[in-house]
């Protein structure tokens, strides 16, 4: 069951850092680090209670990081633009 939920957790993680990026707000982006501590701390959860994949799971688990927290952070950069020009 901790499974579906890492995975429907992560995949909405996705989802919200994508919208965050093309419709910038606190809010979103607020939500979007949210989601990412959530799927990062159910993933070591997943890790300690079954270690037998590690290697394919901290893979995995470092590929959506990084692919999650690059548009994250590139959100926080558009907000800050945004802020600026106003």
């Amino acid at each position: 069951m901790i499974i579906l939920i890492h995975v429907l957790i992560a995949l909405t993680s996705i989802i919200l850092a994508s919208l965050a990026f093309f419709k910038p707000t606190i809010k979103k982006l607020m939500t979007s680090y949210g989601f990412v501590l959530a799927t990062i701390a159910s993933g070591t959860y997943l890790l300690i209670s079954f270690p037998s994949h590690i290697l394919q799971s901290c893979l995995v688990g470092l590929v959506y990081v990084t692919v999650v927290a690059g548009a994250t952070a590139a959100t926080h950069v558009r907000l800050r633009r945004a802020e600026a020009i106003i």
